[in-house]
């Protein structure tokens, strides 16, 4: 049975309105709610299911950041992970953390644990890269199924649905794997409160970069952040006349 490894990220709620900070540095993250990863949610949901198909032996989330990623963790643990490992840096090292780092670690941890099977959520929607699992696979050199909205594990290979500009694509790719889970893959349960009592008790282990022997030293520098434009309030226009006289005075034809 295979031993799966999930990547956890903790992001502000997806429900939280997000705010600038004044000096236009990055967004207001003292105060605000987090949670996990909606996406990273969907990844562990399927990997516990794996585990309840007996198909993976052993789960195992990892999650990088400053101390409060735990949470994110415990929740983890809480849905039916066995163990977590966190990769701590500090707030300042985390806000110009990029995939390319996170990849990195997620590689090295695979070894170290004998993975046979990276899932990440397809994208994090605080910085909407998309580039984690393509990168962990070409650190790894192992296949890779991205965007997968239905997985099945035959004879040491997956078959993988993808979802693709032009409707869904089936794939075989042999393990060793990276996959990354697409919004429609699975509907992660919540964590049962006994569940959640019993993830307290779960381990966590820590580590840090330099234990792994990876360098997060920045690669980006954040010039600048910035609420998109406001949008104009529409008009009521009476006839078509009205509308090409309007889009004539603003130029638009």
């Amino acid at each position: 049975m295979a031993r799966v490894l999930v990547g956890v990220k903790r992001v502000i709620d997806y429900a939280v309105k997000i705010r600038v900070k004044p000096d236009k540095s990055g967004v207001v993250t003292d105060g605000v709610k987090h949670s996990m990863n909606p996406f990273d949610e969907i990844a562990v949901e399927e990997a516990v299911r794996m585990k309840e198909k007996k198909v993976a032996a052993e789960i195992i989330a990892v999650s990088c950041g400053p101390p409060q990623a735990q949470e994110v963790l415990r929740t983890a643990l809480a849905m039916g992970v066995d163990k977590g490992i966190h990769v701590e840096v500090s707030p300042a090292e985390y806000e110009t953390l990029q995939p390319i780092h996170i990849s990195k670690i997620l590689a090295k941890i695979a070894q170290n644990e004998k993975a046979d099977m990276v899932i990440v959520g397809k994208q994090a929607i605080d910085d909407d890269c998309n580039q984690t699992a393509q990168m962990t696979a070409a650190v790894l050199d192992w296949p890779q199924a991205t965007y997968a909205s239905k997985i099945e594990k035959g004879d040491n290979e997956l078959t993988v649905t993808r979802e693709v500009d032009g409707g869904l694509e089936t794939i075989k790719c042999k393990l060793p794997a990276v996959i990354s889970a697409d919004l429609r893959l699975n509907e992660p349960r919540y964590a049962t409160l006994p569940n959640i009592m019993k993830a307290k008790k779960k381990p966590i282990q820590k580590l840090s970069p330099k234990d792994l022997g990876v360098d997060v030293s920045p690669r980006i520098q954040v010039i600048s952040v910035e609420d998109p434009p406001t949008r104009q309030a529409g008009a009521i226009l009476p006839d078509v006349d009205a509308l090409v006289g309007k889009l004539k005075e603003g130029g638009h034809i």
